[in-house]
């Protein structure tokens, strides 16, 4: 099983001060990001071939980083994976413009 960070602080069991992603203001999002999430919640991936079986759209960016495709293509969602100890880093949530000024294999939002 795959915990999920978000802001660096792991939420499956706890509630955090503020989201990471004001998925209120983005409502299309919340089934689809709420889908991604219980798909790494019980994935056991060990490497990105892995990642790419699970999630054939999802477009490796290198060893460790993966961009997902949120709601239909109009969000992109860039997350790091740390297969050894089992986490998925959520980096990056936005909108294909704001994701069009920010480096995919850098960024580090949350």
């Amino acid at each position: 099983m795959f915990p999920i960070w978000e802001q660096n602080i792991w939420h499956e069991n706890h509630r955090m001060e503020r989201p990471f992603f004001d998925a209120d203001r983005h409502p299309e999002t919340k089934v689809p990001l709420h889908r991604w999430r219980m798909l790494v919640k019980a994935a056991e991936w060990n490497s990105m071939d892995d990642v790419r079986l699970a999630a054939p759209n999802a477009k490796v960016l290198n060893g460790e980083r993966a961009r997902f495709e949120i709601a239909g293509g109009n969000f992109r969602m860039i997350v790091a994976f740390d297969f050894a100890r089992g986490i998925a880093f959520i980096k990056f949530i936005g909108t294909h413009a704001e994701y069009d000024r920010i480096n995919a294999l850098t960024v580090s939002l949350f």
